[in-house]
């Protein structure tokens, strides 16, 4: 409603020098497969702080800046919490300006160790969100039981929102939902100032998307913002 920058997602992209950009669709499965999402995991947490703090001394707003977390990083909770929390400190960049993203997949493996390990994370003073909500397997059940303070809604039920009756009752019932459970609702994928107009009017709190600006490098991100581009 208020039209203000509240936040920032950090996105892996492989640049190379003959292929040019290759999606993280393309090479994050193989970092899986092969062992190396940890250290790839790892070095996004270091770099998303590094270039946050990067930002904010150039004269950026203070605002979170979003990473997402894969199982492995979460299954191996003491580390992760040791990488975030040293790159916090080496960069000095405030715990509050920094969120953890994670999928549903993830949470529901083990429900009893995830609110054990989502309880270590919160400790450390960031924030916590589900991502792509509504398309894992959950029960609305561990909603209650996990200390999240975001929930994010995929996508998929953003883009037809405007048409698809369906869509727009799963929007509107989630975002309710939600809120009862005292959780903040940000909505994805929101690319028209129809879905924000709508999206407002539903008391969603946040939302993100190709309307506010397409995914930049940090230099790029910072011009962006001195010109005055950024459509809020």
């Amino acid at each position: 409603k208020t039209k203000e920058l509240i936040g920032l997602e950090a996105l892996i992209r492989w640049v190379d020098p003959t292929q040019g950009v290759i999606s993280p669709l393309t090479f994050i499965p193989l970092a899986e497969e092969t062992g190396m999402i940890g250290k790839i995991g790892d070095w996004v947490i270091r770099k998303a702080c590094e270039e946050s703090a990067w930002l904010q001394d150039a004269g950026f707003p203070h605002v979170k800046v979003a990473i997402n977390v894969s199982a492995y990083q979460f299954r191996h909770g003491d580390h992760l919490c040791k990488v975030i929390e040293e790159s916090l400190a080496l960069t000095k960049l405030r715990a509050d300006c920094f969120s953890v993203e994670l999928t549903e997949s993830i949470l529901i493996e083990d429900v009893e160790s995830t609110v054990a390990e989502l309880k270590r994370l919160k400790a450390l003073g960031i924030t916590l969100a589900i991502d792509d909500f509504g398309t894992g397997y959950s029960s609305l059940s561990y909603l209650k039981r996990f200390p999240i303070d975001i929930l994010k809604i995929d996508q998929s039920f953003i883009r037809d929102i405007l048409v698809d009756e369906n869509d727009k009752a799963i929007v509107t019932a989630i975002i309710a939902m939600a809120h009862e459970l005292g959780l903040t609702v940000l909505a994805e994928g929101v690319e028209t100032t129809e879905h924000r107009n709508f999206l407002v009017q539903q008391h969603c709190d946040f939302a993100q998307g190709y309307l506010y600006c397409k995914p930049k490098p940090a230099a790029e991100l910072l011009e962006f913002w001195k010109a005055d581009s950024l459509v809020l």
